[in-house]
């Protein structure tokens, strides 16, 4: 990792007045300089003391929260709680914003002047962070719990499968606990439901049928009907069966999830249900934020926290339109190199209905493109040594998602490794429609998610050393989706992408991240409907309409977050740039990546102030 050179202390000598002989300057010199040595180390251990005192501080903040969420223990593999759920009342919000101004206190408690460098970038960023946690406490309604992106619905599912393993007759027993704890957990959803309708806060209507439908998929299949293993009676058995035990206790634990399933899951997933078509048919079709009490101020908040800069709806949507343009005119190049005769919107059509870059819809085909994109990942990672220093020590698995959550679900994504690092990072791809899944993208979309994209970056922040663990598993969302983009185009500068048309495949996910400038924006901050900004993808990039609609849908229910994408990765492009342009023969792709992941993620600008830093300590040596 690139060390940041500390701040040398300013250390002014006394000065002798002219009347003293030279052999009195040069006594009291060296008096002076022998007085500044041994202040020295007592200066570097107040420092010492004090960053220790801080990044104590900083671990039991962190530690403090992870213990106040069973979920999140459960991500990092902590099982002292997992035989619980979240509590995510109107009082345990309270709570958290009274526990967030005092630990804001105890941070400005600390003396900034005594910390070490390192340390000084931590505290600004927790204080940073819990001050922005205070002011959005106003905000905490403003978003819709259950929708078709995520939720609890699928969330507390996709948790019992992927993240509680059962190794012990314990961690069977939590699991069980868990089922029979969703109705206390869903009773409280539908409350939040309930106040945010009372608010104004209600999910356009098409959110409602995927939310439902989802729902209903969870408690299809046996115990609940005839029908085969449901989703969770398959994910327990499978584990129970592997446990060595005695068969009376393997049967009277598949007899407990079984009354669990049936006399808790069941009638939570029912009521829930109720509530959500309860809520329904208050819903209406406008889209935007700006629909909310205070919207326009909500939303240009939330830009401001996803992009971590002060950019305005209006620069970045035209930043969107700007970057659309070039990318097309990239993509006419390509088109002429494969001979393609016709307008760029003809070639886009093609693109959509070339069957050739479909695989079928069948298993075999869903293998096959899962088993090529993990080949283009271990190709990928075979290359590193060209582009960084460091590298991830956690695995990488390729699978796809859940059938009880892929039709829903978005088209691909990342689930970070295990605090422990046992539990690999997993890519998911999305194969419930193949034709949304082209070829053509494939390569992109593995080194995106994969390496060295995601989990390249996701792992090297959880395996860092000297740095605390909110720092380690905290996010950025411009930062690292910023970073995953930027490692789309990365391979291409490595020879990668020798088809032409997966280079294509490259430019249109970069562009399908330009055109979320322009649609986000349009939607939340211009009033552009639904159908104007699935058009505004159909007419403007050569993906399937499918992908449009579940695009839009998306930016419909998490205001701003698609924004980051490409603010990042202009961002990080722009500070390489930067460097190479000042360093010349002295810059080092290796070491910038090294500059960029060696701190875990941070806002924008404080990423600047390390590639500045960077670059003036090369330039120095």
């Amino acid at each position: 990792m690139f060390e940041y050179k500390r701040i040398a202390l300013a250390v002014s000598l006394v000065l002798m007045t002219t009347a003293c002989s030279e052999a009195s300057k040069q006594e009291a010199t060296s008096a002076t300089a022998e007085q500044q040595t041994a202040a020295e180390p007592a200066q570097q251990e107040t420092q010492q003391s004090e960053s220790e005192k801080a990044n104590q501080l900083f671990e039991d903040i962190f530690m403090e929260n992870v213990m106040r969420s069973p979920m999140y223990q459960s991500y990092l593999g902590i099982k002292d709680d997992q035989d619980k759920w979240d509590d995510i009342s109107e009082e345990q919000a309270q709570e958290d914003l009274a526990l967030q101004k005092k630990h804001l206190q105890q941070v400005l408690a600390i003396d900034e002047s005594k910390l070490d460098e390192q340390t000084k970038i931590s505290w600004m960023l927790m204080k940073q962070k819990l001050e922005n946690e205070i002011a959005d406490f106003k905000w905490r309604h403003y978003n819709y719990p259950v929708n078709q992106m995520f939720g609890l619905h699928s969330s507390v599912a996709s948790l019992l499968i992927n993240q509680h393993g059962i190794s012990s007759v314990d961690d069977a027993e939590d699991y069980i606990a868990r089922l029979n704890g969703l109705p206390a957990l869903f009773e409280q959803l539908g409350e939040n439901l309930e106040l945010r309708a009372e608010k104004g806060i209600i999910a356009p209507k098409f959110v409602y049928p995927y939310v439902i439908s989802d729902s209903k998929n969870i408690i299809t299949g046996a115990p609940f009907d005839d029908g085969e293993a449901s989703a969770l009676w398959a994910d327990f058995t499978k584990k129970v069966e592997n446990l060595e035990i005695e068969e009376d206790q393997r049967d009277a634990l598949l007899a407990a999830a079984e009354k669990a399933m049936l006399e808790s899951v069941k009638p939570a997933y029912e009521n829930l249900i109720a509530s959500v078509e309860a809520i329904a048919e208050q819903a209406d079709t406008k889209d935007g934020a700006w629909k909310f009490p205070e919207g326009e101020a909500f939303y240009n908040n939330a830009l401001q926290r996803t992009t971590t800069t002060d950019l305005t709806a209006d620069e970045i949507h035209q930043i969107g339109l700007s970057e659309v343009e070039r990318i097309h005119e990239e993509m006419r190049g390509i088109m002429k190199d494969v001979g393609f005769e016709g307008t760029l919107q003809e070639f886009f059509v093609h693109m959509r209905n070339n069957e050739d870059f479909i695989y079928p819809n069948t298993e075999e085909g869903r293998k096959r493109y899962l088993d090529e994109a993990t080949a283009y990942i271990d190709n990928m990672r075979g290359r590193l040594d060209e582009l960084f220093i460091n590298k991830p020590k956690a695995g990488l698995i390729v699978k796809a998602v859940e059938p009880f959550r892929e039709k829903s679900a978005g088209k691909a994504f990342y689930q970070q490794p295990s605090m422990d690092g046992t539990r690999p990072g997993t890519y998911y791809a999305n194969l419930y429609d193949m034709a949304a899944m082209p070829t053509y993208q494939m390569e992109a979309l593995a080194y995106h998610e994969g390496i060295p994209g995601h989990h390249m970056q996701i792992a090297i922040q959880q395996e860092l050393e000297g740095i605390p663990k909110f720092r380690r598993f905290g996010r950025y969302t411009a930062y690292s989706e910023g970073w995953g983009l930027y490692t789309e185009k990365l391979p291409k500068e490595i020879g990668l992408y020798k088809d032409p048309y997966s280079d294509f495949g490259r430019l249109a996910m970069e562009l399908w991240r330009a055109v979320r400038l322009v649609v986000d924006t349009g939607i939340h901050a211009k009033k552009w409907t639904r159908e104007e900004g699935i058009d505004f993808y159909v007419t403007n990039t050569p993906n399937a309409k499918s992908d449009a609609v579940k695009m839009v849908e998306r930016h419909i229910v998490m205001p701003s977050q698609a924004t980051a994408y490409k603010i990042g990765m202009n961002k990080i492009l722009e500070l390489r740039e930067k460097a190479k342009t000042e360093l010349g023969d002295k810059f080092d792709i290796r070491e910038f990546h090294d500059v960029v992941l060696g701190s875990g993620p941070v806002p924008l600008n404080i990423l600047e102030q390390f590639v500045n830093d960077y670059i003036s300590e090369k330039k120095s040596a």
